[in-house]
């Protein structure tokens, strides 16, 4: 993306802007704009709102801002609050705030260590979770790497390695614990190789299958490996 004569767009105060296209776009205080921006820099420290797409290199939310349209960018982090109402398309995205996105999301690499909820599908090439997610249809990524701090869910799951474990916690943790779930609910786990610690799942079906302690599992169906904790439960289990 040429942007290097292009000018840029400040809101530092309360304003409003129709868009376009720009290098750098900063909303550092209650900033509106009100169409489609394409720039090499987006970033919101304040309130912001877009009324349309972002088409970006970078993105980056540390305050609160809404997106009503797609969002695409190389980068997209969020260490504020944000909120994209349809997709979001990006090579690398970080969520270590809050983020919701209405549509699907498609990225090479995910790393959540925030709370993200996804209406529909979620692709990617590595998924890595600590915290908080919700997933209203598909997780499917090759390495699925989540790490339960609280509740998460997806209606299902699919992958080459999908590894699920307790986080150990902290002092803190322990505290709060009896106050909120900390496990990972889904219909379907399907991959290559799985391991599962505080999983709820009606199906999980691999090569090699390893259901470790506090998990809930209706049927598992395995072609190589299976094994069970002591502290699991599994309705039924068969070779394929």
């Amino acid at each position: 993306m040429e942007t290097k004569n292009r000018g840029d767009l400040v809101i530092n105060g309360i304003g409003a802007s129709n868009g376009g296209q720009f290098h750098l776009v900063t909303l550092n205080g209650r900033g509106t704009v009100n169409s489609d921006l394409e720039c090499s820099e987006f970033e919101c420290n304040g309130s912001g709102t877009v009324n349309g797409n972002v088409t970006a290199n970078t993105a980056k939310v540390s305050g609160n801002a809404s997106f009503k349209g797609t969002i695409e960018s190389q980068k997209f982090t969020v260490d504020g609050t944000a909120k994209i109402g349809q997709n979001l398309y990006a090579k690398q995205l970080q969520v270590s705030g809050k983020a919701s996105v209405g549509g699907k999301v498609k990225a090479e690499e995910i790393k959540l260590r925030g709370i993200l909820t996804i209406g529909e599908d979620c692709e990617a090439e590595t998924f890595k979770a600590q915290y908080r997610f919700t997933i209203g249809g598909l997780l499917n990524a090759d390495q699925v790497d989540i790490e339960i701090y609280g509740e998460c869910k997806a209606q299902e799951i699919g992958g080459q390695t999908i590894i699920v474990k307790q986080h150990k916690g902290s002092f803190m943790g322990t505290i709060f614990k009896p106050f909120f779930k900390t496990q990972l609910e889904t219909d379907l786990i399907e991959g290559d190789r799985i391991e599962l610690e505080n999983t709820i799942a009606k199906v999980v079906r691999g090569n090699q299958v390893r259901i470790g302690p506090n998990c809930h599992i209706g049927v598992v169906e395995y072609t190589e490996e299976f094994s069970q904790d002591k502290n699991a439960i599994v309705g039924e289990s068969r070779k394929a």
